[in-house]
């Protein structure tokens, strides 16, 4: 099994890369799974918070090097790869719901990319990041390219692209590439609670804006007003911003 997913609890859903004997690394039943996994969420109403995790030692060891030394054509096996998890990575940022990445080990390459994706990033203290890419000859996929420079700004990215750099957690907390670090026994204990209190809170309201964040990386200022606006407008006709409002008025929140 490549991909593991849990039954939704309490409004928490759980994808899980399942390959701890290669390192979680991606190749195209991998990158399949995810895409299916990810359209299984989108589907269930029941989802509040998405949480993205792996099993083993390892977060994701980046594409299947051996996947890659083994095809007759590698460029359209890359291709192929690449296309799949760039259309799971799309629907990812689609979903509805936060999503949350618990990273244990080391987080390379396209791996970088699964942490980018999410909206929040909690990571072991014994976590490590590396680009990976250019020690086998290849560049950036699965969205490190575009997300990359804007989370840790385009200087940090480039030097960590550019020179082999290997960040600890520390370092990876202080540049904004994850969002928490905690101690490793600890961590999916902290990614429970970190997404029940979110599951815990307005379902559409956070949905909805996790969403417009995505998209403010994403677009101009003025689509992002205009998406903004839409976004406020239909909330607002909804019965949890009805609720909650005549709460608040009443003194009741």
């Amino acid at each position: 099994m490549s991909i593991r997913t849990d039954p939704v609890a309490d409004g928490v859903a759980r994808i899980t890369l399942d390959r701890p004997e290669s390192a979680n690394a991606l190749d195209l039943p991998v990158a399949r799974a995810l895409g299916q996994a990810i359209a299984e969420t989108a589907r269930n109403e029941q989802v509040r918070v998405l949480v993205l995790a792996a099993t083993g030692k390892l977060f994701c060891a980046g594409g299947d090097v051996g996947e890659m030394a083994a095809g007759a054509d590698r460029s359209g096996y890359l291709a192929e790869l690449a296309g799949t998890m760039h259309e799971a990575l799309e629907a990812l940022r689609r979903l509805p719901v936060p999503v949350v990445a618990q990273v244990q080990g080391t987080a390379a390459g396209a791996g970088i990319g699964l942490v980018l994706a999410a909206d929040i990033a909690v990571a072991a203290d014994s976590a490590k990041f590396t680009f990976a890419y250019p020690g086998v000859g290849l560049s950036p996929d699965c969205g490190v390219s575009a997300l990359l420079p804007r989370v840790v700004g385009p200087r940090r990215a480039a030097a960590f692209a550019l020179t082999g750099r290997v960040l600890t957690a520390a370092e990876a907390g202080e540049w904004g590439l994850v969002t928490e670090v905690c101690p490793a026994v600890r961590l999916p204990g902290r990614v429970d609670e970190l997404a029940a209190s979110i599951a815990a809170g307005p379902a559409s309201a956070l949905g909805q804006t996790a969403i417009l964040l995505r998209q403010g990386i994403e677009k101009s200022y003025a689509d992002q007003l205009r998406r903004e606006a839409a976004t406020i407008a239909a909330l607002g006709g909804g019965r949890e911003a009805a609720e909650r409002i005549a709460e608040f008025v009443s003194g009741r929140r």
